[in-house]
C-alpha cells in the first residue's frame, strides 16, 4: 500500500492490520475429568495393580518411574501426576482386554511374558513401556479374539 502524503504512519499501520485475516482462537474448556487427577492416589492404583501379578519393578518400568518413587507414592498415598494417570489407565485397558480375550489374568500375563510373535514383531511385557507397544498388544489381542492368529 502506497503512503499518501500527509497520512501518519501509525494510521497506515492500523489500516493494514485491519485488512489482514486474523487466525481464529481456540476455546479451551476445563475437562470433566479434571477431578480425576486430584483423586487418583496410590490406593486407586493399588486396586488396578492387585488385579494383575506384576512386581513393583515391572510396574516401575511400565510407568517410567523408579521403584523408590513408586514406594514414596505408596507411603504417602499421594496423587499421581496426569501423565502417570493416563499411562496407568491405558495399561489397565490392556489388562481388561487381555482378561476378556484369555478368560483370566494369569493366562494373559503368561502369554505376554512368553514373548509372543505377531505380525508387527515380537511382543511381550516389555511392549507395555511404549504407546506403540501397547497398540501392538491391543491389535494382537483383537486378532486373537476374532481368530486371526497370523
Amino acid at each position: 500500500m502506497k503512503r499518501k502524503v500527509g497520512t501518519p504512519k501509525k494510521e497506515l499501520e492500523k489500516t493494514v492490520k485491519g485488512n489482514k485475516a486474523e487466525e481464529a482462537q481456540m476455546a479451551y474448556y476445563p475437562s470433566k475429568h479434571l477431578k480425576l487427577t486430584k483423586e487418583f492416589t496410590y490406593s486407586e492404583f493399588k486396586k488396578i495393580s492387585d488385579k494383575v501379578e506384576l512386581t513393583q519393578k515391572e510396574w516401575s518400568e511400565i510407568l517410567h518411574i523408579s521403584e523408590r518413587t513408586l514406594q514414596r507414592y505408596a507411603k504417602d498415598n499421594s496423587a499421581f501426576n496426569f501423565s502417570l494417570i493416563d499411562r496407568i489407565l491405558l495399561i489397565d485397558k490392556v489388562f481388561k482386554k487381555g482378561i476378556e480375550v484369555f478368560g483370566n489374568v494369569i493366562d494373559f500375563i503368561t502369554w505376554l511374558k512368553n514373548d509372543p510373535v505377531s505380525i508387527e514383531g515380537e511382543l511381550g511385557l516389555h511392549s507395555l513401556v511404549s504407546f506403540d507397544g501397547v497398540t501392538k498388544v491391543l491389535n494382537q489381542l483383537g486378532r486373537i479374539e476374532y481368530g486371526i492368529l497370523a
